[in-house]
C-alpha cells in the first residue's frame, strides 16, 4: 500500500479504535510529528514502522514492501562519500576546462589531448558528484531534484561525448553547437534550483539558498550572453551542495534512529 492511501487507512483504523494520535504514539514508541506526516501522506514509512502500527491498531497480514527511501540510510553512505570525493575533485578541474574549452572555441588551444583528458575527469567526477547528490535526495525524498540531477547526469555524457568526438575528429567544430550546449546546461542547473528550492524545514534556510544561486546560474547560462558572469553564483551553486553533501553524511553518521530523519525531510 503506497501513500496517501496509506496514511489515511491507519488514521481511519486510529479513529475507528477510538485512539488519539497521542494514544496510538505510546503504542508504537514513535513521535507524533511522525505519526501526523504519515497519516497526511507527507512521507512514506518503514517498513518496521508501518509494522508496528498495523499491530498497534490489530491490522493483520500486511507486508509492506520497502522502496529506495524506506533502505537503511547507513547504505547510502558510501555513495554520499563518493559524490563528496568526486565534487571536490570535479570543482578544481573543471576550471581547467572552463579556461581550455574558452581557449578552443577561440581557436587558439594548444593541446586537445589535454583537453580531452581533462573532459574525461570532469565526465567521471561530475558523474559521481550527482550521483551522490541524487542520493541525498532519496535519503530526504525530493522527486524534483531527482528528475534535475538525472537530467544534468544526461546532458553531461551527452555533450561531453560530443566534446570527445568533436577534438578527435573534424567531422565539426564545436561553434556548430555551443550554445545549445551552454542552454541545455542553464536548464538542467535552474531545474536543479527549483528542486532545492522545495526543500522545507531541512537544514535551515540552506537549501533555499542553494536553490537560488543555482536558478540564477542556471538562467544567465540558458541566456549564453551572461555565461560567462553565471560563473559567479554556479561557484556558489556548487560549493553550497558539497556542503549540503558534508551535512548529509555527518546527519546520517550520527542518526541513530531512522524515523528521526524523517521529522526533518521535505514536503518536495
Amino acid at each position: 500500500m503506497k501513500q496517501p492511501e496509506l496514511g489515511k487507512r491507519i488514521s481511519e483504523m486510529r479513529k475507528a479504535k477510538g485512539l488519539t494520535q497521542e494514544q496510538l504514539v505510546e503504542m508504537c514508541n514513535l513521535n507524533v510529528r511522525t505519526i501526523q506526516r504519515i497519516e497526511a501522506g507527507e512521507v512514506t514509512p518503514r517498513s518496521y514502522t508501518v509494522k508496528a502500527l498495523f499491530e498497534a491498531l490489530g491490522i493483520e497480514g500486511k507486508e509492506v514492501e520497502p522502496t529506495e527511501s524506506e533502505l537503511p540510510h547507513s547504505s547510502k553512505l558510501p555513495w554520499l562519500y563518493a559524490g563528496l570525493v568526486g565534487g571536490l575533485v570535479y570543482f578544481f578541474l573543471s576550471y581547467f576546462e572552463i579556461s581550455m574549452e574558452i581557449e578552443w572555441v577561440e581557436g587558439v588551444l594548444l593541446n586537445e589531448t589535454s583537453l580531452a583528458w581533462v573532459k574525461a575527469g570532469v565526465l567521471v567526477t561530475f558523474s559521481l558528484f550527482l550521483l551522490g547528490l541524487k542520493q541525498m535526495a532519496v535519503v530526504f525524498p525530493n522527486k524534483l531534484l531527482k528528475i534535475a540531477l538525472l537530467l544534468m547526469l544526461i546532458f553531461n555524457a551527452f555533450w561531453i561525448g560530443v566534446d570527445l568526438i568533436c577534438l578527435m575528429s573534424d567531422a565539426y567544430a564545436i561553434e556548430d553547437y555551443y550554445f545549445v550546449k551552454l542552454a541545455s546546461f542553464g536548464l538542467a542547473y535552474g531545474l536543479m534550483g527549483v528542486g532545492y528550492l522545495s526543500y522545507k524545514n531541512l537544514w535551515s534556510t540552506i537549501p533555499q539558498i542553494i536553490g537560488a544561486l543555482g536558478i540564477v546560474a542556471g538562467v544567465m547560462i540558458f541566456s549564453v550572453i551572461g555565461a560567462l558572469f553565471g560563473l559567479i553564483p554556479l561557484t556558489l551553486f556548487e560549493l553550497g551542495e558539497i556542503g549540503f553533501l558534508i551535512w548529509g553524511i555527518t546527519k546520517i553518521g550520527r542518526t541513530s534512529s531512522p524515523d528521526s530523519i524523517f521529522s526533518s525531510q521535505v514536503s518536495a
